[in-house]
Order: C-alpha cells, then structure tokens, then sequence
C-alpha cells in the first residue's frame, strides 16, 4: 500500500497541505490552501479505484470517461468509511454523509495521479451535526497516486476500474472557546 503522509500547515492565508515525506520531489509537489478560518476535523486515507466507462464523445468518437469513485475510508488502518458517485463520504459513525462540489484543482503530482481537489460541501444528507462530519464545510484531496486512465477504449459500455489511493482532509469552521 503506498501512503503519502498529510502534513497540515497552519499559516496567516489559511490551511495549506503539501506534498511531504520521502515521496516529495526536489521541486515543489501541488498545493492546496483552504480558506481561512477553518481547522482539520478528521483526516483519512482512502483505497479504491476510479471508474471509468468507454462512450462517444461530442466529437462522435469513443473515449474514456469518467463515471464515480469507489473507496474505503481509513483512519489508522481501520475501515472508518466509504467514499462514492457524488462525490459523496460517509462515516461508519452513523452521522452525515456529505457530497461535495469541486472548487479547485491541481493536477496530480506526477504521471498517472489523478488532480488534487478542493471541495465545498453541497449538501448533507443523514443525521447531520450528529456525527464526525457534521460540521464540515470543505474538503481536500490530496497525495493521490494513481487512478488515471490509459490506452483506448474500443467497446462502447465498456468499464475499467483504474486502482487509485489519496488523502482526504475534512475542514470545519474554527471554534473560539
């Protein structure tokens, strides 16, 4: 299993994650800044594969195109979740599950890495302010390795499972207390 480590970096502009750890380049890997005034609520690691479905383009051409995620949700090792079409991420804990809405993106650290992503939640669906990711209201993907799809697709309706991991950093509203 290839693991990047999330290394948060409070800074007077905001949240930043870089790209840290033995993996990082001599030269600077994607950023991703939040916007001021929030702070990490949960950090996982997810596993799965990016789908994608063999269709004709605009141009009438068969090409590659991306339909939904499909990933297990880890904390410390351990099934905390899953992450699917939407985007949507839902905790075993019983609360929200959130479905977000892209912002930004960075391209991938390398070839074959899918973007970086800063999303905003859309919507919340489930109980709510109940569970871990109630209160979240953006979300980062970062130290994706994987899940970009290569070589033609010959077979309209065909499927392809690309295997991909990445980073997840949930972000909530700082509390003053």
């Amino acid at each position: 299993m290839i693991h990047r480590r999330v290394s948060p970096l409070p800074c007077a502009a905001g949240l930043v994650v870089a790209l840290v750890g033995p993996t990082a380049r001599a030269q600077p890997g994607p950023e991703i800044a939040a916007p001021p005034g929030l702070s990490v609520v949960a950090m996982t690691h997810a596993q799965g594969a990016q789908i994608y479905e063999c269709r004709a383009g605009m141009d009438g051409r068969l090409a590659w195109m991306f339909r939904e995620p499909v990933a297990t949700l880890l904390e410390e090792g351990r099934t905390i979740g899953r992450h699917y079409a939407g985007p949507s991420w839902e905790l075993a804990d019983g609360g929200a599950t959130l479905v977000g809405r892209v912002t930004e993106r960075l391209p991938g650290a390398g070839t074959g890495n899918i973007p970086w992503l800063r999303l905003e939640v859309a919507e919340q669906r489930g109980p709510g302010s109940d569970g871990r990711l109630g209160p979240v209201t953006t979300i980062l993907r970062v130290n994706t390795v994987g899940g970009l799809i290569e070589g033609p697709c010959r077979t309209a309706g065909a499927f392809r499972a690309v295997p991909y991991a990445a980073d997840y950093v949930f972000l909530a509203p700082t509390t003053k207390g």
